[in-house]
């Protein structure tokens, strides 16, 4: 039986960059041959928090179910990212934001990175009808990083401990464009059945409305698919 993640036949993909460190965005337009039945299979399954960054609950997705996805563009995942051998499996999470803004602890107000790996990719498909909200990129004011890698994390933390001190915390709000800390440099609209694949140590967030309400009914919420390559 085939996976329900196994990507259509006729899926589009196509490739961009954004800012000034010229950071490849994969983009595959209708991804999934029938994305309402992974909709419905992940409203049978149950959600947990999962660590303290991600603002919501995860359900795990095994190697197997989530491969399929992207086996085919593998390849194309090596070439345009630059890897030195085709990415691995290394975590999968349905994900669905949950925590109203005012919830929000302070590190979940700030543009984050996935690791500091260059090789780390991370999937995100998007899979809310309603389509609240997309992804932001950013670059730090104070060091011009659009990316965190181990050589910047030190420089990184620090400015960031610096600026923080300086301007306070972010309110408690989902981050959607410039801030006295960082600026967007890149958003990508979360349209429905669409996936993006960008590297994890890109500064980045869900980019989401000022007047956004959480929803844990994953039929009905801010429901995306995260897979992580590496």
């Amino acid at each position: 039986m085939s996976s329900p993640l196994s990507l259509a036949t006729n899926a589009r993909a196509s490739t961009s960059q954004f800012g000034r460190e010229a950071q490849s965005l994969l983009t595959v337009e209708n991804a999934l041959p029938d994305p309402q039945r992974v909709v419905e299979i992940a409203a049978r399954h149950k959600f947990a928090r999962h660590g303290e960054f991600y603002p919501g609950m995860r359900a795990p997705v095994s190697e197997a179910i989530a491969m399929p996805l992207v086996v085919p563009l593998l390849d194309q995942i090596e070439r345009v990212f630059e890897l030195a051998r085709p990415p691995l499996y290394h975590e999968c999470y349905l994900s669905l934001v949950t925590i109203p803004p005012a919830e929000l602890a302070p590190i979940q107000r700030l543009p984050h990175f996935d690791g500091t790996e260059r090789e780390r990719i991370a999937v995100l498909l998007y899979l809310d009808r309603s389509e609240r909200g997309g992804t932001g990129f950013y670059r730090q004011r104070s060091t011009g990083f659009e990316s965190v890698g181990s050589e910047r994390f030190e420089l990184y933390r620090s400015r960031l401990e610096e600026g923080i001190s300086r301007h306070g915390l972010p309110d408690a709000q989902y981050i959607s464009g410039d801030t006295d800390l960082f600026e967007r440099i890149h958003r990508v609209e979360g349209v429905f059945n669409t996936m993006i694949l960008y590297r994890g140590n890109t500064l980045h967030c869900a980019d989401l409305p000022a007047d956004f309400a959480p929803d844990t009914d994953p039929q009905t919420g801010r429901l995306t698919l995260n897979l992580f390559l590496a």
